[in-house]
């Protein structure tokens, strides 16, 4: 069995290889990678191993002359009904990332679905969106094909629910054993994240400062598999360590698991996190809401509009810092007056207002100075109020507010003005809103 899983891995990597080759290579023909990728992988007679073997090592020693970075950020995707997480996660980490940033790393995305369509689509967006990136070998697109996968079901929509992380796995293996020789680190996120700014810069700090000591695994998240770091020398071992236990545990399993094997027996959390889960998605405008179901101490979800004067771009916009997930609104250099502004669709009756700003772990990048304002009578296209009440003022960036019920009475917007200028980042957590009587005892401090 151990054998086949071998000889099913390096095929595999080298059809991974071709098809990349393809793609890099006729960047103008893109339309017929799918193409290709399906004559090869239903022949009826494939080529021998010796010939991919020659094929994978001429491939691989171009790509090694091209380029060879300190950090490969490592992605495994599959089709999701209705969401684009791969492409927010691209547009993330490159915005959180400066030029000279960009040029410290590789980025490497398993697109681990046989969705043919999907395959399609996804490489065309890609292409057109990152053209530069592929050409300068800062960005690899690779694919396994469905009989290169040991004994697992690769259609998603056909996977038992026990079987899920034994694909999970067997993606990941295919991953980290193609990631092995393209830079001296190695970085596992998630198709569905959002990256902080300058996340290079910091992993690096973090590398640096742990030096003389010895590490397998740093994680800067706590969430799962996301956001860990390795060295690339341990790739190899890890991609076999996957595949022999790909039917046993999960990988937010298996990776501990690893760890404590290469002797580093401790969880080294490095603060603060870099990374965040999307977890949910919804659009004020058509009020349309894809979040978990609300428990009786949850915000409510007011459909409304977003606004603000502060500078932004377009990830880590200023809709995210409504949203109850873990996004969050970035901005830089705010200034006396700069504002951001939800108007509601109806008056509500509002019972408790929730900013947070900063940081969760170390507090960095709060709103200093400034304030909150309920706003009342919107008028105009777009409406705006006409008539503002203070609530009250940001103590160390935060503020978790109980409403009288004269106050919060007919509520159309809620203000959050910044009262002195502040030079560096800002980071809006988020602003929740609770409605009604729901809530009458005293506001947790989440």
């Amino acid at each position: 069995m151990r054998c086949s899983i071998r000889l099913c891995f390096k095929t595999s990597l080298a059809i991974i290889l071709l098809w990349f080759f393809i793609i890099l290579k006729v960047p103008e023909e893109i339309e017929d990678v799918q193409n290709v990728v399906m004559r090869h992988s239903s022949k009826k007679k494939p080529r021998s191993l010796e010939d991919w073997q020659t094929i994978t090592s001429k491939y691989l020693e171009k790509i090694h002359q091209r380029r060879k970075t300190w950090l490969t950020v490592g992605i495994t995707s599959v089709s999701r009904q209705g969401q684009g997480g791969l492409l927010d996660t691209l547009a993330s980490l490159y915005h959180a990332s400066s030029i000279a940033e960009q040029k410290r790393i590789t980025v490497l995305v398993h697109l681990a679905d046989s969705n043919s369509s999907w395959l399609r689509k996804t490489v065309l967006h890609i292409s057109s969106l990152y053209s530069s990136q592929i050409l300068a070998g800062q960005l690899l697109l690779i694919h396994a094909p469905s009989d290169a996968y040991p004994t697992v079901n690769h259609d998603q929509n056909e996977l038992p629910q026990g079987q899920m992380y034994s694909k999970q796995n067997v993606d990941h293996a295919f991953l980290v054993s193609f990631a092995t020789k393209l830079s001296t680190y190695f970085l596992l996120i998630e198709d569905d994240v959002f990256c902080a700014p300058n996340f290079v810069t910091h992993i690096h700090s973090k590398v640096i400062n742990r030096k003389p000591h010895t590490w397998v695994l740093l994680e800067f998240s706590n969430m799962g598999f996301l956001g860990k770091l390795f060295h690339n020398r341990d790739l190899p071992l890890l991609a076999r360590f996957l595949l022999l236990f790909h039917k046993e545990r999960p990988l937010d399993w298996l990776i501990p698991h690893f760890r404590i094997l290469l002797d580093q027996p401790n969880t080294i959390l490095c603060r603060p996190f870099l990374f965040y889960h999307r977890l949910a998605r919804f659009t004020l405008e058509n009020k349309t809401f894809t979040a978990q179901e609300k428990s009786p101490h949850s915000p409510d979800v007011l459909p409304g509009a977003v606004f603000t004067d502060m500078r932004h771009s377009g990830v880590h916009s200023p809709q995210e810092a409504y949203a109850l997930d873990e996004s969050f609104f970035w901005t830089y250099n705010v200034t006396t007056g700069n504002y951001w502004i939800v108007i509601l669709n109806h008056p509500a009756n509002l019972n408790r207002v929730q900013i947070r700003t900063g940081s969760i772990m170390d507090g960095k990048h709060i709103l200093k100075k400034g304030q909150v304002e309920l706003g009342y009578q919107p008028e105009g296209e777009p409406p705006n109020c006409t008539h503002f009440t203070l609530l009250g003022r940001l103590v160390q960036g935060q503020m978790d507010q109980i409403i009288l019920k004269s106050t919060g009475y007919q509520v159309s917007c809620v203000k959050l003005t910044v009262n002195a200028n502040q030079a560096g980042g800002l980071m809006i957590r988020h602003i929740y809103l609770w409605e009604g009587d729901a809530l009458n005892g005293a506001a947790d401090q989440s």
